[in-house]
C-alpha cells in the first residue's frame, strides 16, 4: 500500500511532511533468511517515507546516511542519524519514519542464530567496520563459509550507543494536549504556567505529570523533544541558525548550549563526528 499524504500529524510523532509516502512494511517468511544468520539490504527513498505500525518475524537493524530515522515504539519516540543505528527485537511492534533522499539500510537478523541478548529497542554505534560487514554481507555470492565468518564478527562487534535516542511521550490526560501541541510545533514557547491556565489545571499537577511519566521536567521534556528534531533538521542540511530559529530558540548560541546539555557535544562535533565516520 502506498499513499500520499499533505502535512497532517503523524500519530505520536512530528507533523508529516507534504509529499510524505506511506509504505506498508513487506514481512519475509521466518524461512527466508535460512541458511543465513542476517539478511542485509539497501533502499533509497526519493520522498519522506513513512511505514504504519508493524513487528517482524527477525530481529531487525535500521540505519541511515544523509538524512535520519524517527521510529515509534510504544511509549518511545526514536531518532537516529548518521553513525548511529536502531535495534528492534522481533515481534515490537513499531512505526518509522526515513527523511527524503535517506539512505535506508536494514539488516534482519534470525533470533535462532543470533547470540545477541537486546530484548528491548537499543540504539547502536554503526562503526565503519560494522557496516561494511554488513555491505558485505547483503552480496548474493558469498559461500556458506565466508558467510559464517562474517556473521560472527558482526556479532562480536555490534554494541549499543552511548547516547541517548528515545523520547519518552507522556500518554496522560492531564498532558497529552501539551505533548501533542509540542510534537506538532517544538517552538511553541508556551510556559508551563501558560499550559497550566490553558488546561484550567495547578502547576503543580503538569509538574507532578511530566515527572511521574517521562521522568523529567517539562523544561527538559521539551529541550529533549527539540534536539530530537534538530537532529532531523541538520541531517537534511540546515544550518544552526536556521534550526535555531525554526525550533524557537532567541539565539543559536543558546540552542546550542541545549543540544550539548543533551547529546553532550555541540552540533558541529556531533555531525563531524558522522562524518569522520564516513571516511574511516
Amino acid at each position: 500500500m502506498v499513499r500520499s499524504s499533505r502535512g497532517e500529524t503523524s500519530p505520536g510523532m512530528w507533523r508529516r511532511e507534504k509529499g510524505t509516502v506511506v509504505r506498508r512494511a513487506v514481512e519475509l517468511p521466518a524461512q527466508a533468511s535460512a541458511p543465513f544468520a542476517i539478511r542485509a539490504g539497501l533502499h533509497v527513498p526519493a520522498v519522506p517515507t513513512e511505514w504504519p505500525p508493524h513487528a517482524h518475524l527477525q530481529h531487525e537493524l535500521v540505519w541511515v546516511r544523509g538524512g535520519t530515522l524517527t521510529s515509534r515504539v510504544a511509549d518511545r519516540i526514536f531518532t537516529v542519524c548518521e553513525g548511529h543505528g536502531l535495534w528492534m527485537p522481533a515481534g515490537t511492534v513499531h512505526a518509522g519514519r526515513a527523511t527524503a533522499g535517506a539512505e535506508f539500510h536494514d539488516a534482519l537478523f534470525a533470533p535462532d542464530r543470533t547470540p545477541i541478548a537486546f530484548d528491548e529497542p537499543r540504539a547502536i554505534t554503526m562503526t565503519p567496520l560494522l557496516e561494511s560487514l554488513l555491505a558485505h554481507l547483503s552480496r548474493t555470492d558469498l559461500d556458506a563459509g565466508a558467510r559464517t565468518r562474517a556473521e560472527s564478527v558482526v556479532f562480536d562487534v555490534l554494541r549499543p550507543s552511548e547516547r541517548e535516542f528515545a523520547l519518552r511521550v507522556p500518554g496522560d490526560p492531564r498532558i497529552d494536549a501539551i505533548a501533542k501541541a509540542l510534537l506538532d510545533d517544538p517552538a511553541d514557547a508556551r510556559s508551563l504556567e501558560d499550559w497550566a491556565r490553558c488546561l484550567g489545571v495547578s502547576d503543580r499537577t503538569v509538574t507532578r505529570a511530566f515527572r511521574q511519566v517521562t521522568g523529567l521536567s517539562f523544561a527538559r521534556w521539551r529541550q529533549v523533544l527539540r534536539v530530537h528534531r534538530a537532529l532531523t533538521l541538520l541531517s537534511e542540511g540546515h544550518d544552526v541558525t536556521t534550526v535555531s530559529e525554526t525550533l524557537g530558540y532567541a539565539q543559536p548560541s543558546t540552542f546550542i548550549a541545549a543540544f550539548r546539555r543533551v547529546m553532550g557535544t555541540t552540533p558541529g562535533a556531533f555531525f563531524d563526528a558522522g562524518a569522520e565516520a564516513d571516511t574511516a
